[in-house]
């Protein structure tokens, strides 16, 4: 439902000749309701009609996701033939009172600094290094009891767990989107095809088990993770939602353990694959999740697409993107992750 009180109010402050504001709901669709707003002047009344989109289901389960859909509507209404305009997105705030956010050109999100060092300045180190350190194994404990912690939080909404599912396959970020960035001759277009549809294939899978909708990061990669001490860090650049499968947490950061091993090595072994196992073991004792190695899968082709993309990483030799593919090729087609097959999962 609308906020009436809310519309009126704007509306009298925004209008000053309205004298009064009348508010009846027109009907509802399987997208949202739409109510017909009369302003009355002294000389005539106004008519418009306000939509409100459903909150579960669609693409429209957060907040951003429907002011997406009217900020593109007041954009592009005005510009087809015949089509009623826009006026306005509107934008409920806290105190319940509304303010305009349309006409905007660009949008921009202001916060906090963080300080610290990010963890791929670890993940470099670790080519030296044939054992992990104290400190090392300190901050990989500390990252996935983080995630344990946070992954503890559960929901029950199947719709946003089968959305994870589905943004991880087909979202312009996620692994179809990034494979549209792929210059030709990378991979061809077939083989792209065969890698989504074995993933269309793992949601099918994965859709019965809703159950494990979870609080996430959404993007729990490096860049993201900037440590302040031995084993204190900050995060940044939450993504795509507060809620989905904890595997997309778990393989953002797993994925790079073998990719830097990949283009140091040739293959995962040293302080990477020390670091991979115990990321793993430390995840699942902190967690009880001991079903989290059955479903990473996608979620691991996702990042593996990432990292072998050769816009994001031109100067990374072909032997070692071949062989991102092929544990691409290779998780997908295994019916669990087992860290001590890593380097077969690499030969494809």
């Amino acid at each position: 439902m609308i906020n009436e009180g809310a519309i009126k109010s704007y509306l009298m402050q925004k209008y000053e000749d309205i004298v009064g504001v009348e508010i009846r709901k027109l009907g509802s669709g399987v997208q949202g309701s739409g109510f017909l707003v009369e302003m009355n002047t002294e000389t005539e009344t106004r008519s418009y009609v306000v939509k409100g989109l459903l909150s579960e289901g669609l693409g429209h389960d957060y907040p951003s996701d429907r002011a997406a859909v009217f900020l593109l509507d007041l954009e592009e209404y005005k510009k087809l033939p015949k089509h009623v305009k826009a006026v306005d997105v509107l934008s409920e705030m806290e105190d319940g009172t509304l303010k305009s956010i349309g006409g905007g050109r660009e949008y921009y999100l202001l916060m906090e600094r963080g300080e610290g060092t990010d963890y791929f300045h670890d993940l470099r180190q670790f080519a030296g290094k044939e054992n992990l350190g104290d400190r090392d194994r300190k901050r990989i404990g500390s990252m996935a009891s983080y995630l344990a912690e946070i992954h503890s939080v559960r929901k029950d909404a199947k719709t946003l767990y089968w959305r994870k599912l589905r943004d991880t396959v087909g979202h312009g970020e996620c692994l179809m989107g990034v494979f549209d960035t792929y210059p030709d001759g990378t991979l061809s277009y077939r083989e792209m095809a065969d890698i989504e549809k074995k993933c269309v294939d793992w949601r099918a899978k994965l859709k019965p088990l809703s159950h494990r909708l979870s609080q996430i990061h959404g993007d729990f990669h490096p860049g993201n993770i900037w440590f302040r001490g031995d084993d204190d860090f900050i995060l940044l650049d939450r993504s795509r939602g507060a809620w989905g499968e904890p595997a997309d947490d778990v393989t953002a950061l797993a994925i790079n353990y073998i990719f830097f091993s990949v283009r140091s090595h040739g293959n995962v072994r040293g302080s990477y694959y020390e670091g991979l196992d115990l990321f793993f073991d430390e995840y699942i004792r902190a967690s009880g999740d001991r079903d989290i190695t059955g479903v990473v899968a996608p979620f691991f082709a996702f990042r593996a697409v990432v990292v072998a993309n050769p816009v994001f990483y031109p100067d990374l030799p072909k032997d070692a993107r071949e062989k991102m593919f092929n544990f691409t090729r290779a998780v997908l087609s295994a019916e669990r992750f087992e860290v001590e097959r890593v380097n077969e999962y690499l030969k494809g």
